[in-house]
């Protein structure tokens, strides 16, 4: 996760929302966002 982009972390979130991935998964990423202080990006951008 952590040699990811920003804009590509953001990306594969609302990717595996939309794909109905693992709700473990999507926990995964949304914790490496919230590590990152992006979670201002997911709320203005859902």
């Amino acid at each position: 996760m952590r040699k990811l982009s920003d804009d590509l972390l953001i990306e594969s979130y609302f990717k595996a929302r939309e794909l109905n991935l693992s709700p473990d998964f999507i926990r995964l990423i949304e914790k490496e966002i919230q590590r990152r202080s992006l979670s201002h990006r997911v709320r203005v951008s859902s």
